[in-house]
């Protein structure tokens, strides 16, 4: 059976970690499945946004069983990815959900880096995406702690962006990612190129990388086809070109 679902519709790539006995911790398996699915969306260019989630209902990624590049290879990837995090997220886990863009949450899930616990640290980039995301003092306290922190304190310090009620979350996550889907798909990659980059910028270099994205934008025949469309009022039809 794959430790990782991939299924692709109307510009939407689903990405299942698929281990709900394991805690859908990360084995060897799923890092190279998720490795390579992730190689694939970003070859594809009918996708257009990414939701990931988890089978099951009690963990989203409870950690690892080996050494892992899972985080790595998701933030690699050039669309907007959703984590939707249905259970416990801890170690790996979350730093799986920290390299997506949007994080949004079951009200039963939980947070936490338990890593020093068991006497070494975060090494898929939680040190660095965690301060960059919440800020440095409140990321190294949930570190330092290995504190477990609830839903509702997740979304009170910004780890997360929404938190619903577990039976609501599906359909939450999928109105956002339809939402993000009818987008200018050239539009979307550049928005996260632009704010991705421009965080390890100063901020005059930040706006210059904007200034030149916005111009290859006017290139593009999407760009043509939303002015088109809005004197037309119609709904544009993008084409990611």
């Amino acid at each position: 059976m794959s430790t990782v679902l991939y299924e692709k519709k109307d510009r939407v790539a689903y990405v299942t970690i698929n281990r709900p006995d394991a805690g859908n911790k990360v084995s060897l398996e799923l890092d190279q499945e998720l490795s390579e699915v992730c190689e694939e969306i970003n070859r594809d260019d009918e996708v257009t946004v990414v939701l990931l989630t988890a089978a099951g209902t009690e963990a989203f990624c409870a950690g690892s069983e080996t050494e892992s590049d899972a985080a790595g290879s998701l933030a690699l990837i050039e669309k907007p990815v959703i984590a939707v995090v249905n259970g416990d997220c801890f170690g790996e886990g979350l730093e799986i959900a920290l390299s997506c863009d949007l994080r949004i949450a079951a009200d039963t899930a939980k947070f936490g880096f338990p890593w020093l616990e068991s006497g070494t640290i975060p090494a898929d980039g939680g040190t660095q995406r965690l301060p960059r995301l919440i800020g440095k003092g409140k990321a190294l306290e949930l570190i330092l702690t290995a504190d477990i922190i609830t839903a509702a304190e997740a979304l009170d310090i910004g780890l997360v962006s929404k938190v619903v009620p577990a039976s609501e979350l599906a359909a939450e996550a999928e109105k956002l990612v339809r939402g993000i889907s009818t987008k200018a798909p050239v539009s979307l990659r550049y928005v996260k190129e632009a704010v991705n980059k421009g965080m390890d910028m100063t901020l005059e270099q930040g706006l210059r990388l904007e200034a030149d994205l916005y111009m290859l934008i006017h290139t593009t025949e999407d760009r043509s086809e939303g002015i088109t469309a809005f004197l037309q009022k119609r709904t544009p039809e993008f084409k990611g070109k």
